[in-house]
C-alpha cells in the first residue's frame, strides 16, 4: 500500500486568501476523482480499441485523498493511494500489474490540464478526450466565482493551465449534450410541489415553464416554508447551475447553490409580472409595458436602491408605464415613471398638513436616483 502525491491545485481568488478553502468548494475538488477516473478509463481504450469497456477491476482500491496543503497558500495536496487488491490478477487481463493501472490516472492527469488549456484559450477540446467524458466537468469548477481558478500543473507541465469562470462555461457549453447547454442561472417563481423521498421539488417562474430541481438538504426548511405558503403567493429566489435548450428554454436545475423566500414587494419580480401584460389589459384600454424598459427599469433599482430602505408597491399605468408607492409615516409617496423617456413624476402629500411637493426626476442620472433615496430615508426615519 502506498501514497503519493498527485495534483496540487492552486486556488486563487478572494475567497481563498488567507489559506483557506470554503467548505462549499470541497465539493468541487470531491468531483476530481471521478473525473480523473473517467479519463484513465479513456486513456486505456484509447491503447484498446477492440474493447468497449474497461476491466471491472480497473480502479479498484485507487483513491484520490487529500492528504494536505502546502504552507503559505491555498494548494491542497491530493495523493493517489494505492490500497492492496487481491482479487486484481483475476478481474484484469488485459495488462500485467497494478503499475500499469497507474499509468493511465497519470495520463488522465496530463489530459485534465491540456484540457482546461485548451479551453483557456476557447480551443477544440475532443482533441483530448470524447465529449461524454468532459461532461465531468459539470461539477468540477461550477462553485468557481468570477474572480477566481484553479491552476494545474503536472511533472511535464511547468506553466499552469487556469480553470476560470469563463474557461468553465466553455467546457460545460462544449460537453453539453445534445442541443442542452448547462450554466449558472438565478430565477424567481413560487414552489408549488416538492418530494421530499426524492428530495426534489418544482417551482414555477412567473414567465416560462415550471422546473425541476434537487432540494439541498441545507435549504430544505426554506423551501417547504416556500411551499406552505404557495396559495398566498410565496416566492422564491433559486440560484444555481441549470440547464438550458441552445433556444435559451430552461429545462431544469442539475445542482441549487442558494434558496432564499423573497419579501412579497420584492422589485424583480414585480416587474416580470407587469411584462405579462398585453395591450387592453384595462377593460380594453391600457397599453402593454415595454420589455426592454422594464428591464432597465430593475437594473436601475438593483443599482441605486439600498436593500435596506421600504421597498414600493409597484403598478402599471395606462399609458405603459410604472407607478411606484410608498407610505411613509403621514406621507403619501408615489413616483410615476415613464419608461421609454427613463424619467420620473415624483410627488408627495402629508396627509396631516396637506402640505405637496413635486419633482420631475432623470432617472438615468445617479445623482437624481440618490436625491430619491435620501427623501425615502428620511421620511422612513420620521416613521421609525
Amino acid at each position: 500500500m502506498s501514497t503519493q502525491p498527485f495534483l496540487y491545485p492552486h486556488l486563487t481568488g478572494a475567497r481563498f486568501e488567507g489559506h483557506a478553502i470554503p467548505l462549499e468548494f470541497l465539493k468541487d475538488l470531491a468531483a476530481l476523482e471521478e473525473m480523473i477516473v473517467a479519463f484513465a478509463k479513456a486513456e486505456f481504450l484509447k491503447d484498446h480499441p477492440d474493447r468497449q469497456r474497461v476491466p471491472s477491476g480497473f480502479a479498484k482500491g485507487i483513491e484520490l485523498k487529500l492528504t494536505g496543503m502546502e504552507e503559505g497558500s491555498a494548494v491542497p495536496v491530493i495523493s493517489l493511494d494505492i490500497g492492496p487488491d487481491p482479487e486484481l490478477s483475476r478481474q484484469v487481463q488485459t495488462y500485467s500489474d497494478r503499475h500499469d493501472a497507474i499509468i493511465y490516472f497519470e495520463r488522465a492527469r496530463e489530459d485534465l490540464v491540456a484540457v482546461i488549456r485548451a479551453a483557456e484559450q476557447s480551443q477544440s477540446l475532443t482533441d483530448y478526450l470524447p465529449e461524454k467524458t468532459l461532461r465531468y466537468f459539470g461539477k468540477f469548477g461550477r462553485s468557481l466565482r468570477d474572480d477566481e481558478a484553479v491552476e494545474f500543473t503536472t511533472p511535464t507541465r511547468d506553466s499552469p493551465a487556469r480553470l476560470t469562470k469563463k474557461a468553465w462555461l466553455w467546457l460545460v457549453q462544449v460537453s453539453s449534450e445534445g442541443d442542452r447547454l448547462i450554466e449558472e442561472t438565478s430565477i424567481r417563481g413560487i414552489v408549488p410541489e416538492a418530494d421530499q423521498d426524492h428530495m426534489t421539488f418544482e417551482v414555477q417562474p412567473i414567465v416560462g415553464q415550471k422546473v425541476q430541481a434537487p432540494i439541498p438538504p441545507q435549504h430544505l426548511d426554506t423551501i417547504l416554508e416556500a411551499l406552505r405558503g404557495y396559495k398566498n403567493g410565496a416566492r422564491v429566489l433559486l440560484q444555481g447551475i441549470g440547464r438550458f435548450t441552445r433556444a435559451g428554454r430552461l429545462l431544469g436545475f442539475d445542482s441549487i447553490k442558494d434558496v432564499s423566500l423573497l419579501d412579497p414587494l420584492d422589485i424583480a419580480i414585480r416587474l416580470e409580472e407587469l411584462r405579462l401584460l398585453k395591450d387592453g389589459w384595462l377593460e380594453g384600454g391600457g397599453r402593454a409595458l415595454s420589455h426592454k424598459g422594464l428591464d432597465w427599469l430593475s437594473r436601475s433599482f438593483k443599482q441605486h436602491y439600498p436593500e435596506d430602505l421600504p421597498l414600493p408597491y409597484l403598478f402599471p399605468t395606462e399609458e405603459g408605464g410604472v407607478q411606484a408607492e410608498w407610505s411613509l409615516g403621514p406621507k403619501e409617496v408615489s413616483l410615476e415613471i415613464e419608461l421609454s423617456s427613463r424619467s420620473g413624476e415624483w410627488h408627495t402629500l402629508d396627509m396631516e398638513t396637506n402640505e405637496v411637493s413635486e419633482r420631475t426626476l432623470n432617472l438615468e442620472d445617479a445623482g437624481d436616483w440618490k436625491w430619491l433615496v435620501e427623501q425615502i430615508r428620511q421620511m422612513n426615519k420620521g416613521e421609525e
